[in-house]
């Protein structure tokens, strides 16, 4: 415990001032902040430096009789995967072991020790299996009182529909650094160089030919970008790994290697066409502003596809091609 009241939790250095960020304070300060919070992402350490940030504020208020760190305050609550499965069970009817959802929902509805609220924290939330999933949408369908549930997780595909569609969501591009691999910034520089060629111009027929040649050729770049850089990541790893690791664990640490490096990638073009398109949504022109905000829900909308385990090319063409089109209608 703290003598002096600190400053509240950062938040994330690349977050600051972003509009999640600020949209989320001003809800604390009215004290208007849902009751339950979606925190996506592709990166989890972001969120929980997101999580963390909101539940200092929320739990070390002028109000409070006492402050803490977040992770040793008494109205902290903690729920994560456990065991080689990385699983959040759903835990014995009776007797519940720690770390099972049926050993976690009571605690919601504990009065508060030394705050005015709780705050409740599922990390990689949509490691819960079916059971646990169902008994805390039955949480959801009826919060706790005074209590913000926080649920952290890079696949919101993966939670089950009743849970997303009770929940605000909120998403965070990853804090950490760019992707640093042969190619990359040449693609993102070719990328914008495409995207101010599309929005400059009120393409023809023959413009929209050359389009779909540069489409493609980012898409299959884009294959080779990839691939260079999980064989330059995997190389490293595999020199790490014990003698006695079976196959299979091998090729899930492989997969799991590519699918982290798409995400950060696709992230990268994500901030990139936001940066492009900010300063150009303010210019005035309304055909412009329309098909850039569809072109970024579009992008968005890839991601989500790619996270449901679609093909990175697939969801790149997919994405490039509707932007095309929004572009062409204008």
């Amino acid at each position: 415990m703290s003598a002096h009241v600190q400053p509240p939790a950062p938040w994330p250095a690349a977050l600051v001032g972003t509009p999640g960020v600020a949209v989320i304070e001003q809800a604390i300060v009215r004290h208007r902040l849902s009751h339950s919070l979606l925190l996506h992402g592709d990166d989890l350490g972001t969120l929980v430096g997101v999580a963390h940030a909101i539940a200092d504020r929320l739990l070390n208020t002028p109000a409070s009789s006492a402050h803490f760190a977040v992770k040793d305050h008494p109205d902290y609550l903690a729920l994560r995967p456990k065991g080689k499965m990385r699983l959040i069970p759903i835990g014995k009817a009776e007797n519940p072991e720690p770390g099972t959802m049926r050993e976690f929902l009571p605690k919601l509805y504990v009065t508060s020790a030394v705050s005015a609220q709780k705050v409740a924290i599922i990390y990689e939330a949509d490691r819960m299996n079916v059971e646990s999933a169902n008994a805390f949408l039955k949480t959801l369908e009826e919060p706790p009182p005074h209590t913000t549930l926080l649920l952290l997780t890079t696949r919101p595909y993966a939670l089950l529909p009743t849970i997303r569609s009770r929940v605000l969501h909120f998403r965070f591009p990853s804090s950490g650094l760019s992707v640093d691999t042969d190619g990359w910034p040449a693609w993102l520089d070719d990328y914008r160089a495409w995207l101010k060629r599309l929005s400059e111009i009120v393409p023809d027929k023959r413009a929209v030919a050359d389009h779909v040649f540069a489409i493609y050729g980012l898409v299959s770049r884009f294959g080779a970008v990839l691939d260079f850089a999980t064989a330059e990541v995997w190389k490293q790893q595999k020199e790490k790994l014990p003698a006695d690791i079976k196959d299979d664990e091998i090729e899930a640490i492989e997969t799991g290697i590519a699918n982290g490096i798409r995400l950060r990638l696709f992230a990268e073009i994500e901030t990139a066409t936001r940066n492009f398109a900010l300063p150009r949504l303010t210019a005035g022109n309304e055909p412009a502003r329309r098909a850039f905000t569809a072109s970024v829900d579009e992008l968005e909308h890839a991601v989500g596809l790619l996270r449901l385990n679609l093909n990175e090319s697939a969801a790149l063409e997919t994405y490039l091609l509707a932007a095309l089109r929004l572009w062409a209608r204008r």
